[in-house]
């Protein structure tokens, strides 16, 4: 009997001590959930690891402000620029997981970059918790308008016919945009090709439009008012379908099935940052992305409003540092 009442004994007491543990947890819950609804309860820094004026700092200033109007404080764009993305990207990573800091992730620090650098102060993957993509955009093989090429078939042709001779700007050995071209380069044959590059995608257009080099792959923000103005000549787009900012402008995958590279952006924080604060930023970011103001503000800059899910984002990611790490083996480029 004593020894049957000492087992109901503490059959009770862990039955009181589950009891307070599901309070506690039920407690801590709705202190997760209140601290969401209460998100953003300051101004959030949004780190940029690219240059003022880049299509990363445009994309960061168009949704920082819809979002600081639709949630009523301040989005602060916190420019990090250096060593190619790293420098903005550590920043982001070693910063506390409380809401307060963003990073806007691109095709460059979430994808090429890790490709290229084997020794990071940081894990691209783990370091960080995906929030949403936000936006994409298409490259845009350009020309100098005396290249005698008009379409992609007639740029390879030519190229085979001057190997080593076609010089070609980026914005920097590594870059996203070199990948991007040496992937064109390889399924075109592995044609031999300069490769001139410079420092930042400025230099690098202004090259093109000079005639030092003949040709390059910038961004449809970037080579848009150039396109325009009839500085250089678009023969064709880097992703899968038209852009509808170069009416008449064919695919490169039309000419070179499976070729599709795009230029991407997305809001992430640091990793640790709480899932109920992570969950209610995405549907904010979501939200806002589905108006018709939004997309109107992206298109300007010849950028697409484009939404996901943390897990779809988080997917992405790890697909691309795979992709590019196979395309900056086969151009033999590492950066350490």
């Amino acid at each position: 009997m004593g020894a049957a009442r000492g087992i109901q004994e503490e059959l009770s007491m862990g039955t009181h001590s589950s009891a307070v543990l599901c309070c506690a947890l039920a407690t801590l819950g709705a202190l997760g959930s209140a601290h969401a609804q209460s998100w953003p309860a300051k101004p959030v820094r949004v780190a940029v690891a690219q240059a003022a004026g880049s299509a990363t700092d445009i994309v960061t200033r168009v949704v920082g402000n819809g979002l600081s109007e639709a949630l009523g404080q301040p989005f602060v764009v916190d420019i990090r620029a250096g060593a190619g993305g790293l420098v903005g990207t550590e920043v982001a990573a070693k910063a506390a997981p409380d809401g307060d800091t963003m990073l806007m992730a691109n095709i460059s620090t979430h994808g090429v970059n890790p490709a290229l650098h084997t020794k990071l102060s940081f894990d691209p993957v783990r370091d960080f918790a995906p929030i949403s993509m936000v936006s994409t955009t298409a490259n845009v093989l350009v020309v100098h308008p005396s290249l005698p090429v008009h379409t992609v078939k007639e740029f390879m042709a030519l190229a085979r016919a001057r190997p080593g001779q076609l010089a070609f700007s980026t914005p920097g050995s590594g870059s996203s945009q070199h990948l991007a071209t040496e992937l064109l380069r390889f399924m075109a044959g592995n044609t031999p090709m300069l490769h001139v590059p410079y420092k930042g995608s400025g230099g690098a257009m202004a090259s093109v439009i000079a005639g030092e080099t003949v040709w390059m792959m910038p961004t449809v923000p970037l080579s848009l008012p150039h396109i325009r103005a009839k500085r250089v000549r678009p023969i064709a787009v880097s992703t899968s379908r038209p852009v509808d900012d170069l009416p008449g402008i064919p695919t490169i995958a039309e000419t070179l099935p499976g070729y599709d590279v795009v230029t991407w952006y997305a809001l992430m924080f640091p990793a640790g940052a709480p899932q109920s604060i992570v969950t209610r930023a995405n549907a904010e970011i979501v939200k806002l992305l589905a108006t018709a103001d939004m997309q109107r503000a992206l298109a300007v800059h010849g950028m697409q409003a484009q939404a996901s899910t943390p897990e779809q984002r988080g997917e992405f990611v790890k697909s691309e540092i795979a992709r590019w790490t196979k395309v900056a083996k086969q151009a033999g480029i590492r950066a350490d």
